[in-house]
């Protein structure tokens, strides 16, 4: 049942060729490339030589229990093994992001409630770097603006770790992409009375410059002087790099190096990150409309998440999520809701293929 999957494994084993060769070893960029794209592809060979291997030892098993009974047990337990097999496969195999098998890049911005706002984008930059702790992940802060009383009005981080059936960074924290809403009483309020205030997050796939060319002309690039909440750590330098990309609208700046060569870079990283998610979002809602879910991950404009501190609540507003342990979802448990998330996002996919 599983025939149009071949084409996978003969890929597979061209790539496990290519791993073996010393010249894929000597270019960095190739051997990211090839690595992941192997990576991804393995727990797919693997479970489809075990789903061969246990439907020929079902039809033995069934086979012999015509003429002893004694069997009937062994095939009825190889029956069961082989529907979860027949899931697993369903799932590897089912239509899917290209981008989910890269690292991610997160923004955090604040918004509607001022220093409250930027007080919760703090909250969300510990709740997603204890997350990545959680699983193994890496997170390394790209940008960051931060204001008098600790909170952030914007920060961009980098998150990286190896992919677990094929998924990786972004394809399990693209769900965050959205509004997330806060209810509680800010620090900053001496009445007691609780305040609504809103984070946009963008997530979008880390991608090599390799992966996505931008042409230089299409960029305009401006230094600025670094601004912070005082101190130290504000630059006496125009070291701040704001890049334009002229066809797109994009912008995005970098103001977390101490250099305007590593702003810039880290500038065109994050760029090319806004570049992908918008590619990938256009490509999503052309192939079909029952994954407008997956565009909606990339749109600020949409209330995803409620964070309602009085009642310790937890709230997914796109597949009705509740869950009374907000205090565990901030110190980074976020496992059962990005899973919940999956699942729904599979059965569209499904859905969008039948």
């Amino acid at each position: 049942m599983f025939e149009s999957a071949a084409p996978l494994v003969d890929e597979f084993d061209r790539l496990e060729v290519q791993l073996a060769d010393p010249a894929t070893h000597a270019d960095p960029v190739l051997m990211r490339r090839v690595g992941r794209r192997y990576a991804s592809l393995k727990p797919i060979v693997e479970a489809l030589a075990s789903h061969r291997e246990t439907a020929a030892d079902l039809e033995a098993a069934e086979e012999l229990s015509l003429s002893d009974d004694s069997f009937a047990e062994e095939a009825e337990t190889l029956r069961q093994r082989l529907a979860g097999i027949t899931a697993r496969l369903t799932r590897l195999l089912a239509p899917r992001d290209p981008n989910d098998d890269a690292d991610a890049i997160l923004e955090i911005k604040s918004g509607e409630g001022g220093e409250e706002s930027a007080l919760f984008a703090g909250d969300l930059l510990r709740m997603y770097q204890r997350h990545a702790e959680s699983v193994g992940w890496n997170v390394e802060v790209l940008d960051a603006q931060g204001t008098d009383l600790g909170g952030f009005k914007s920060v961009t981080i980098a998150v990286k770790g190896t992919a677990i059936e094929g998924v990786g960074p972004y394809g399990r924290l693209k769900f965050e992409g959205g509004v997330h809403r806060v209810q509680r009483v800010p620090v900053t309020e001496t009445q007691g009375r609780i305040h609504t205030s809103a984070v946009g997050v963008l997530v979008a796939p880390d991608v090599e410059a390799e992966e996505l060319q931008i042409n230089d002309q299409d960029l305009r690039i401006d230094v600025f002087r670094a601004s912070g909440p005082g101190g130290q750590g504000v630059n006496t330098t125009d070291s701040a790099v704001r890049i334009t990309h002229l066809p797109s609208g994009v912008v995005v700046s970098c103001q977390n190096e101490r250099s305007q060569l590593q702003n810039r870079e880290q500038a065109l990283r994050m760029l090319r990150a806004r570049l992908a998610a918008v590619a990938a979002a256009e490509a999503a809602e052309a192939a079909s409309a029952a994954r407008r879910s997956q565009v909606r991950t990339v749109d600020r404009s949409e209330r995803i998440r409620t964070y309602n501190f009085p009642e310790n609540r937890f709230v997914d507003h796109r597949i009705g999520f509740k869950a009374h342990n907000l205090d565990l979802v901030l110190q980074g448990t976020l496992i059962p809701v990005l899973d919940a998330l999956a699942e729904a996002d599979l059965a569209e996919r499904l859905a969008g293929n039948a």
